[in-house]
């Protein structure tokens, strides 16, 4: 899949959970893809909360591959 497609993926699949982390106070922000595995960075109250990383395994992960099943990883970036 062409770059930039995979990143419209991804960021459409970021777009569908944002809400979630904003209604929370918090946001996520894409930095980079890097062979399938994406990296974006926790904002707001996301880096504070203390469930952040299951929020980034069972929330954002899943719903990024749900448009771009090939993603085999979203880690946070400090």
């Amino acid at each position: 899949m062409k770059k930039d497609l995979l990143k419209d993926k991804v960021e459409q699949g970021l777009n569908e959970i944002r809400p979630f982390l904003e209604s929370d106070g918090g946001n996520i922000e894409l930095i980079s893809i890097e062979k399938n595995v994406v990296k974006v960075k926790l904002l707001g109250n996301c880096v504070s909360c203390s469930v952040n990383q299951m929020t980034l395994k069972n929330g954002v992960e899943l719903t990024i591959k749900k448009f771009a099943p090939q993603i085999e990883q979203v880690i946070n970036i400090d």
